[in-house]
């Protein structure tokens, strides 16, 4: 049994026995006394010898990056002396660290440069004249003027793969556009689909375009690398907007407005254009989250949940269109029928019925999940305020079994701790 999968079923221990991942993880200390950081240590990753510098903040280039980081990649990650990068400051909810920033930046060093000081941008380039990536999210057309655009940079490393991460692309009207999460959320049409329709305005509550923007930035960086494998060494320049990487998410509601059809209704957590699909508060004062996708399971739903199964005959509930057009009638029978059950009763009935469902967690519910815990999903990673846990990435199995190998998990960094290391390997002075 590796370290890894010794790391995982020790947390995994210490969190059955405690309602917190932070008293899980001081048990896991009390009980073993040991580190339990997991590294892929002495592995050759997909990744392993390639070298990601990023000029990087806030959340989309911090994530592409620290995912090539799982894969094996040295990130560099170039942050203001002494403040570093301002996701660093967002809150202080972990151990005094930001939220943001402890999910996004494990496995990576830290180098602290003043990019308006030309000494400090010649260390850059040296570094970047060796580097296999770069990644950049800064504000519009910073990096071209300090010298980093991808026209300039090629000239000397024209393997280099340049990543431009922005609000809208490297060109048209709005290129020179600030642009925020929400901001982004706003242009794409987001905001009209998500909330109540009561008028207010509602964004989606983590950061999804940053997301969607990292998630892109990664796989097209990924795919960059292998067609350099192709191509004879040459590099290329990878223009993600933050914009269009939304609009793609939103490619249903868009094709359901086509040619000028009103598109979806908000309709809080319930589907526009599904019924029953939502939450239903239950008698104990829960909800419980369920949705019909067929007619097999509309009679099943009936039969079996709501006790009536003459409702999956009634001609005002006898497809998905009419549910949709009488969904105030029929909501008022759903609701009379959970009203008599908690949400561990409903579950159950629901579960009898095969239909799906979900509890309504809040965010403690999902720290001590029963299926991640059971799957072993939480590892720990060193940070400089002590260990915090760590989801181990989507796709790889805890236990090790038929993984091709083990995602890297190193510790998240000091601003500028990595400083010392990488200019003496570049030759310069402290």
């Amino acid at each position: 049994m590796n370290a890894y999968t010794r790391a995982t079923n020790l947390l995994r221990q210490a969190s059955r026995h405690t309602s917190s991942p932070k008293q899980a993880m001081f048990l896991f200390k009390k009980v073993y006394g040991r580190n339990s950081s997991t590294k892929a240590t002495g592995q050759n990753l997909p990744l392993t010898g390639i070298t990601v510098v990023s000029l990087e903040q806030a959340i989309a280039a911090p994530f592409c990056t620290r995912q090539l980081a799982d894969l094996g990649a040295r990130v560099i990650k170039v942050e203001r002396p002494g403040t570093g990068d301002f996701a660093r400051h967002y809150d202080s909810r972990v151990n005094g660290m930001a939220s943001h920033f402890v999910w996004v930046n494990r496995s990576k060093e830290s180098l602290a440069l003043d990019l308006k000081n030309a000494s400090d941008r010649k260390v850059l380039s040296a570094l970047v004249d060796k580097a296999d990536v770069l990644v950049q999210n800064l504000a519009p057309g910073a990096a071209a003027r300090l010298g980093f655009s991808y026209e300039a940079l090629k000239v000397k490393n024209p393997s280099l793969i340049v990543c431009d991460i922005s609000g809208y692309g490297q060109d048209g009207p709005y290129r020179d556009k600030k642009a925020y999460d929400l901001l982004i959320q706003s242009e794409a049409g987001l905001l009209s689909v998500t909330g109540t329709g009561q008028g207010q305005p509602v964004k989606v509550g983590v950061s999804i375009a940053d997301i969607a923007a990292a998630m892109y930035a990664y796989s097209q960086i990924l795919a960059a690398l292998l067609q350099r494998n192709r191509n004879g060494g040459k590099g290329c320049r990878i223009d993600v907007s933050m914009l269009e990487c939304m609009v793609e998410w939103m490619g249903f509601p868009m094709y359901y407005a086509f040619d000028g059809q009103p598109g979806p209704v908000p309709a809080g957590a319930a589907h526009a254009a599904i019924y029953p699909y939502g939450p239903f508060t239950t008698g104990d004062g829960g909800s419980v989250m369920l949705g019909i996708q067929n007619e097999r399971e509309w009679a099943s739903f009936c039969a079996y949940v709501l006790d009536d199964p003459s409702l999956a005959t009634d001609t005002r509930f006898a497809n998905n269109s009419q549910r949709v057009q009488n969904r105030d009638e029929l909501q008022k029978i759903i609701d009379a029928a959970f009203g008599k059950l908690t949400v561990t009763d409903a579950i159950e009935k629901l579960e009898r019925a095969a239909i799906a469902n979900a509890r309504v967690n809040d965010l403690h519910g999902v720290w001590n999940h029963p299926q991640l815990q059971a799957r072993g999903r939480w590892v720990t990673v060193p940070t400089p305020v002590g260990d915090v846990p760590s989801l181990i990435p989507p796709g790889f199995s805890a236990e090790g079994a038929g993984n091709a190998f083990e995602p890297r998990m190193d510790p998240i960094p000091k601003v500028g701790e990595h400083n010392a290391a990488i200019l003496k390997e570049l030759g310069f002075e402290k």
